[in-house]
């Protein structure tokens, strides 16, 4: 794969992307409630919520597709509209509207054209796995091939920031890997990410940075470990006989489930759990994954991380 290089930049640690109590509204409703987020070079944050918890809004007001009513945009410390600010952005939304009658090369050739000094086709085509698709017409692709061609028209000028909105969704194993390669090589550039993904192992995977949503506020921010942190609960996996509903009744434990001879069971105290479990055997004591930890989090966060 082809190394995703920048020309040197001035050294800063001020965030690439930034929103400062921004708020919008739509009629009665915020939105957007006083939302902080700061997206630093050199990182992928991911922006996670529910459907409605206000991500794509708040795409939109950073990408100036949509206006704040009140708080502070900004891209590179300027309104997102300013051209400069624009042509050293990538974006890939959820959703796209491309000329479905032009090649795929043809698009690239197109957004190529807008950038002073834009990937080589050929990168283009390594970096999102294209080979073969240059001569296709996009309306003519399946929804897994035009997810490709949308995410090389985000890299091909060669970006230092990237936005990508559910970026994997209709691809198949081997092209979502290829995607999380590209991203990695971006970041390690210095580039920085901003993703929104329902999937919570692509977070896992991809993120050095939290961010959850909730009725248009950030509920809660932080390294995906310190996300973790905030789950006192751990889950024991143990092969015995002894019958749930007793296990249930242990003072602290959450929850008991069994799959044939396997118990798994959510607790506040795993070592006192373990101890009353230690001669059935067959112990494993795993830390919260990041989909548990935000089961678990929203509760705690009213109390709140900031962005």
């Amino acid at each position: 794969m082809p190394a995703i290089a920048h020309a040197p930049t001035t050294a800063t640690v001020e965030p690439l992307a930034r929103l400062r109590g921004v708020v919008r509204t739509r009629g009665r409703v915020r939105v957007l409630d006083g939302v902080d987020l700061a997206v630093p070079p050199g990182q992928v944050t991911a922006l996670l919520g529910v459907n409605g918890a206000g991500k794509s809004t708040t795409l939109d007001v950073l990408l100036g597709l949509q206006p704040a009513d009140r708080g502070e945009t900004r891209l590179f410390g300027r309104p997102p509209a300013d051209p400069v600010a624009r042509r050293r952005i990538g974006v890939m939304l959820q959703q796209a509207q491309l000329p479905e009658r032009l090649q795929v090369g043809e698009l690239l050739a197109l957004v190529r054209s807008w950038y002073p000094a834009p990937h080589s086709m050929a990168d283009c085509v390594a970096l999102a796995g294209l080979e073969g698709l240059l001569s296709r017409r996009y309306g003519r692709l399946s929804g897994g091939q035009q997810r490709r061609v949308q995410f090389a028209l985000a890299l091909c000028g060669r970006p230092q920031l990237l936005f990508l909105d559910e970026p994997t969704t209709g691809l198949d194993h081997d092209a979502r890997r290829q995607v999380w390669q590209a991203v990695r090589a971006l970041v390690t550039s210095g580039a920085g990410v901003l993703l929104t993904t329902h999937d919570l192992a692509e977070a896992e995977a991809l993120a050095d940075r939290v961010v959850v949503l909730a009725a248009g506020r950030v509920c809660v921010a932080g390294s995906v470990d310190a996300v973790r942190a905030r789950v006192a609960q751990r889950r024991v996996a143990c092969d015995s006989a002894l019958p749930e509903g007793a296990i249930a009744t242990w003072p602290g434990v959450a929850s008991v489930t069994r799959t044939g001879d396997r118990l798994t069971i959510v607790a506040d105290d795993a070592d006192a759990l373990v101890r009353r479990l230690l001669q059935a055997g067959g112990l494993e004591v795993r830390r919260a994954d990041l989909a548990e930890a935000l089961t678990a989090v929203p509760g705690q966060a009213r109390t709140g991380a900031q962005a």
